[in-house]
Parts: structure tokens; sequence; C-alpha cells
């Protein structure tokens, strides 16, 4: 059927940028990254690390009656809940392994492939430019499970829009890149919707070379347990920790191992976002 059947898709960088006019830019879906192989008989949906997933995603098999050739598709199976993707109800999807269960998560919480580059047509066109790639892919139509990302040339105001809405972020690609599987390059860039907050400490974890933080933060005057992060072992912070007094443990929904302390000590958290437990996703200071 194709002769390039285990590509890795192309990577995205994160490092300084400044907005051009050379890039075009696109909003970062907050999915799993998918390489869809397709033909009018049969679809085969990969992801970034070659696993395949097509067993899990039924409802994007009429993906097959969009194309009349050999086509590949890259883009990012998202999960939207009120208009905005939910990361974790799409993990659950994933750890679903009964195929009655997968048939009813399909119907009932359906995915959608938003789909932003086409690397084949009857034909490898991963040597052809971005703007070339994506002037084929808008031959495309969109349905309630295939939609194409749309790109926008003001990436600052985009930015500033995601923000408000409190999406992941962006992603910068320069129009005249070539497609390179597995490969990071500065011709896309990801530019992430980075969240700030004050949490407290509430415990510290003992790890083989370092140690991590138990953070916390009130809800009720109870102390709620939003995660972990690990710090360096010359931390300011971490100094302050290990001098305290260990106490009972003070969260509330937390049950794991650790060394307590009276949540006193509050320290300013990076992160992606809360999940809809309430959890930090990808925490760092």
């Amino acid at each position: 059927m194709f002769k390039e059947k285990n590509i890795h898709p192309m990577l995205l960088s994160e490092i300084p940028f400044n907005f051009s006019d050379d890039y075009l830019y696109e909003i970062k879906f907050d999915g799993i990254r998918a390489i869809i192989y397709v033909s009018p008989k049969s679809i085969t949906i990969k992801s970034r690390n070659n696993t395949d997933l097509t067993h899990l995603f039924p409802e994007l098999s009429g993906i097959k009656d969009l194309v009349t050739k050999n086509t590949i598709f890259d883009g990012e199976i998202v999960l939207l809940e009120k208009g905005k993707p939910e990361f974790s109800s799409l993990q659950k999807r994933l750890r679903i392994k009964n195929k009655d269960k997968i048939n009813t998560e399909s119907i009932n919480n359906p995915v959608t492939f938003v789909v932003f580059d086409i690397l084949y047509l009857n034909k490898s066109l991963i040597n052809k430019k971005l703007i070339q790639r994506k002037k084929i892919l808008d031959k495309f139509k969109d349905t309630e499970y295939f939609v194409k990302s749309k790109t926008f040339s003001d990436g600052k105001n985009l930015f500033k829009s995601i923000q408000n809405l409190g999406l992941e972020g962006i992603v910068a690609k320069e129009k005249t890149s070539l497609y390179y599987p597995n490969t990071r390059t500065k011709e896309w860039i990801k530019l992430k919707n980075i969240k700030q907050d004050y949490f407290y400490i509430g415990g510290i974890i003992k790890n083989k070379m370092s140690y991590s933080l138990l953070l916390g933060e009130f809800h009720n005057n109870k102390l709620y347990y939003v995660g972990k992060i690990k710090v360096n072992n010359k931390s300011d912070i971490l100094n302050k920790v290990l001098k305290e007094k260990n106490t009972s443990n003070n969260f509330v929904n937390y049950s794991g191992y650790g060394n307590f302390i009276k949540p006193k000590f509050k320290i300013k958290i990076n992160y992606l976002e809360k999940t809809k437990g309430n959890m930090l996703r990808h925490p760092f200071m």
C-alpha cells in the first residue's frame, strides 16, 4: 500500500523565538500526535512512537471516505469538551481495552483528528515546502471528525488569544520548511502558554538522587494535594524544608508516602494546566 509505513513525525523545538512574517502560526492542540495512513479501503493510525492506535478510535474510520488515493496525514487526535481539548478524558480513552466499551465511547465521547500536514498523496510530499503541502491539504473537506488546523499570519495576537482562552499554546512553522521526520529543527517551534501560581509545600520525598516537594493548595481551610516537583539538592527551599519538624499528613487527598511538614512555605510554580481532578500538568520551577 505505502512505501513509507513507519514515519515518525517531525518534532517541535522549544527555543527563544521572535515573531516573524516568515512563519505561519497554528493553535497547539492538547492531544495525541498521530500519523494516519489512509486509502479508500483502509486506515491505520500510528502514534508518535509508532504504536498502532487504530482500534481505539473507530470514529475516525470515516476518513477513508475523504480520500481517493493512498494518503498520509499528520495531526493531533483531540477530545473536545465544551469546545476545548480535554487531555485527561483522552487519556481515559487510551486505557480502554474492551471492544464494546471502545465502541460506546466512540459514540458518547468521540475524538476529532485535527490535521495540519499531508506527507503523501500517491507519492511522497515531504520535500515540498510547507505552504505547498498546505495548499494540497486544503483540497480535503472538513467533517465532524476530520478538521484542518487553521493557520494565522499574526502570531502575537494569536498567542494573546490562546492565553485568554486558556489553551495550551501555539506553533510557529516556517513557510518554506520541508518535512523532516523524527527531527527537531528551528523551523517548527512551540510557544507554550505557561501558567504560574503559588502553592504550599506539605511534604517531601527522598528519591535516589534528588528530592521531590509535595505541593498543595487550600480549599475551605483544607489542604489538597495538587502534584509534586523535583528540586535541586542545593536549592534554598529544600534546605528550609529539611530543617522542619515532621508532622502527620496534612493533605486530605494524598495517601502516598513522604515526610510531611506544616504547610507554611509557599513557592511559585510554572505549569501547563490543571486537570479535571485539579492536578498540575508538567509543573516546573
